[in-house]
Parts: structure tokens; sequence; C-alpha cells
């Protein structure tokens, strides 16, 4: 499929798993299966057209009062997915690394964790991103600490933070200028950010997919590529006036703004 304009950070609300194995009367651990296996074929569209960042949401912080079977599996699926796919994003030159509070995660969890990114660390193309146990609130509230404990021990002033410091307290720090997010997708047509990357999608693009993640199809991230390349991005800007032809020779101008009278009461 043709595409416009691509997105250089493209971020997925990955929602919708459980609702869609209810649907089908299953148990919800049925939808986290499958939609655990849409995420090959998204990350491999996204490299091929030519995204630059890919961030998905895995897990967020929120996410810890589900039921402890049922975060268990999406345990197991995610040290799944990265011990399998670790040579195919290796070979398609794929960065990984995951966002959000690790510390919280099981020791062996995170030993796989490590060595995947460690392993993929030197590879300049896609960066992979997975949220896990993550929230922007928290993310924020994280990043002010660390700014004042810095202080506290005199490394920086209190005058000295702006919005390019901020960044480098963030989790997506390392990301550098493609930390910005171009356009959010979300799945199951919830219509809400739900505390994810809200500093780095201050002016992204949005877009809300009524598909649940477990159908969500290559297509549909072409299309919603295809969406974000036929918006106008203004980032709080006024749009460039569109050229006019010139008013014959001899004859006047109009005016570029009508003459307004304003009567005070």
């Amino acid at each position: 499929m043709a595409v416009g304009a691509v997105p250089r950070h493209v971020a997925i609300i990955m929602d919708g798993n459980g609702r869609w194995a209810q649907q089908k009367g299953r148990p919800r651990v049925f939808g986290h299966i499958r939609g655990c296996g849409r995420v090959k074929p998204v990350v491999r569209e996204a490299d091929r057209l030519g995204i630059k960042a890919l961030t998905l949401y895995a897990f967020s912080t929120e996410n810890w009062s589900r039921p402890e079977q049922e975060i268990a599996v999406l345990w197991r699926l995610l040290k799944k997915y990265l011990v399998r796919e670790a040579d195919e994003l290796h070979r398609r030159n794929i960065r990984f690394r995951v966002i959000g509070e690790v510390e919280r995660l099981s020791p062996d969890l995170r030993e796989v964790i490590d060595k995947t990114t460690q392993r993929l660390s030197g590879n300049t193309g896609l960066q992979l991103t997975f949220a896990v146990s993550y929230g922007a609130r928290r993310e924020l509230a994280r990043a002010a600490k660390l700014f004042a404990e810095d202080v506290a021990r005199g490394r920086r002033k209190p005058e000295e933070m702006n919005e390019d410091l901020m960044e480098h307290y963030l989790w997506t720090a390392e990301m550098g200028d493609q930390a910005e997010v171009d356009l959010l997708i979300r799945t199951s047509g919830e219509m809400r950010v739900s505390n994810f990357l809200l500093w780095q999608a201050a002016y992204a693009e949005l877009y809300f997919e009524d598909a649940c993640w477990p159908d969500f199809e290559v297509a549909h991230l072409v299309r919603a590529v295809n969406d974000y390349a036929s918006r106008e991005r203004r980032f709080g800007s006024v749009p460039e006036p569109k050229a006019t032809s010139k008013p014959p020779v001899g004859q006047n101008a109009q005016p570029l703004l009508p003459s307004i009278s304003l009567e005070l009461c």
C-alpha cells in the first residue's frame, strides 16, 4: 500500500485484548496471547515504512491491580517474545529498550530484558520501545524528583530548568530528538490517552482505531499513517496563506484584511 508523509515516531496503545476475548467467550488471557502475535507484523511494517521509532504501551502502572494470574501470563508472553524475536530484531538492525518502573519486574524477566537491550544497543535502525509498568504521571514525578536531587547536591540550579533540560530526566532521554511522538494510535475504539507519554505526545496527532488490538492488521497501521499524512500540523501557529495571483496592472490591490469597526460599549 502506498503511504504519504511518514511520522518519525509512532506510539500505540495496544488496547482491547481482554474485551476481544470476552466477546468470543474466552478467558481474558486468550486475548493477550492473540495480541502478542500482532506485535511482530506491526514492528516489521513500521520498519518497512521508514518509521524511526515505535513505542508500544504493553503494561501500565495501573495494570498492577489486575489478577495475578493475568499479570503472570503477560510477563511470560513478554519474555517469550524477546527470546524468540531477538535474532530477527538484530538482523533488521532494530534497537530495543524498555521504559517504565523496570525495578518492579521479576529478576528473571529483568535479566532477559537487559540481555536483549544490550545485544541490540548498537543497532541504528528502528527504535523499538516497550512501555512496561509505565505511567506518564509517574515519569514526570520521577523527573522532578531527580532534578530536585541534582539541585540539592549542587549539580544544578533551579533556574536552569527548561523544556530541553526536563527531557533529560525522562525515561525516553536516550531517544534524543526522536522521543517526541508524531502519531499516537489507540485501538479498541476508546478515545483517551490513558496516562501514556503525556510529555512526549504533547503535539502528537491522535488516531483512534475501532478494531481491538488482536485484530489490528498491517493495513490498519498503513491507514493510520496515511491519515496522519493528510493532516496539517501547525504546532499552535497560523498556517501560511496560500499564494494568490497579482492584480492586473493599473488596478488597486485589495487589502489583505477587511477594515473592521469596533464599537465599545
